[in-house]
């Protein structure tokens, strides 16, 4: 029985990174977990296009694009970058943008997308940093609002590092708001101010986490009554994680996401799931976290079903 949501992927999603701390081999991981677990079978997956140029420079400067495309970043470019460039990991980018790009339009025909990929947070309009070329999220939202699908959207980054791209972009824009909940004392260590910031001290348990977000993200949906909501499901804030200090377990992040996309779809807001960081010691760590995130979307989706 197919899903009553679809599933973005490409196997062009890997970043090329080789030997990297991002193990950019996930993406092609979390698609072979959901097949064996039964959580999707494969006529639930879509394969997305890439992103046009047009899309991008609703957001990113022409000099970006320009640099990216070509292979011409400076050597302070790509320290930012943190990754190193070629001609597979500039397509990746592309692929990941037109992924979320569709995850979006599939929210809005089925209630919920979600992308394998994309959730490049750190991505700011005229330079990338901290893994992320390309700003997916922003995109799609510009590129939604651009042909008057929605007018007002919602980013929940849930991160472990702050979306700091995301919130410069999106900077003194009514039409966007922003919630990043993410470690205090971790990258990036200049945060431009999200709508709401949720900073949470070293170590933070389930309990305290899953308290903040019931407590500040509910509120805060129902005032700004977005069209969309890009929810950035990053696996990082695991106990486990390598660039993460706090101390979430894979029961407890399940319960996040379930509560980020039930809460949503209650309000009738359709939901793009697009995945984010994860650098787990164990690399199947990262993989069971991002599947769950799957599981939880599903979970809350067929509840819905089941009540109409």
């Amino acid at each position: 029985m197919a899903l009553p949501f679809q599933f973005v992927y490409s196997q062009r999603y890997d970043l090329n990174l080789g030997d990297h701390v991002f193990p950019a081999v996930k993406y092609r991981l979390v698609y072979e977990r959901l097949l064996a677990q039964g959580l999707a079978g494969r006529e639930d997956f879509v394969e997305p296009e890439p992103a046009s140029d047009e899309d991008l420079l609703r957001v990113h400067t022409a000099e970006w694009v320009r640099k990216l495309k070509t292979g011409t970043l400076s050597e302070p470019e790509l320290v930012r970058l943190e990754i190193p460039y070629s001609k597979e990991m500039a397509e990746a980018a592309w692929m990941a943008v037109g992924g979320s790009i569709l995850a979006a339009k599939l929210a809005l025909r089925d209630g919920l997308g979600f992308n394998i990929g994309g959730g490049f947070h750190h991505a700011f309009a005229g330079h990338g940093e901290g893994f992320c070329p390309l700003n997916d999220i922003a995109v799609a939202i510009r590129r939604l609002q651009h042909e008057g699908k929605i007018q007002r959207a919602m980013v929940v980054d849930v991160d472990v590092h702050h979306g700091n791209g995301t919130a410069s972009i999106f900077a003194d824009d009514p039409t966007v708001f922003t919630l990043s909940i993410h470690q205090y004392r971790n990258y990036p260590y200049e945060k431009p101010p999200s709508d709401l910031d949720i900073h949470l001290e070293d170590a933070c348990t389930d309990e305290e986490y899953l308290g903040r977000l019931h407590e500040l993200y509910p509120p805060v949906l129902f005032e700004h009554q977005p069209d969309l909501l890009i929810h950035v499901a990053g696996a990082d804030p695991y106990h486990q994680d390598q660039l993460g200090g706090l101390a979430l377990t894979l029961e407890g992040l399940k319960r996040r996401d379930r509560m980020v996309i039930e809460t949503a779809r209650r309000q009738s807001v359709p939901v793009a799931v697009v995945l984010a960081g994860g650098y787990a010691l164990n690399v199947e760590d990262t993989v069971a976290i991002h599947a769950n995130t799957a599981a939880a979307a599903k979970e809350v989706m067929e509840a819905a079903a089941r009540r109409t």
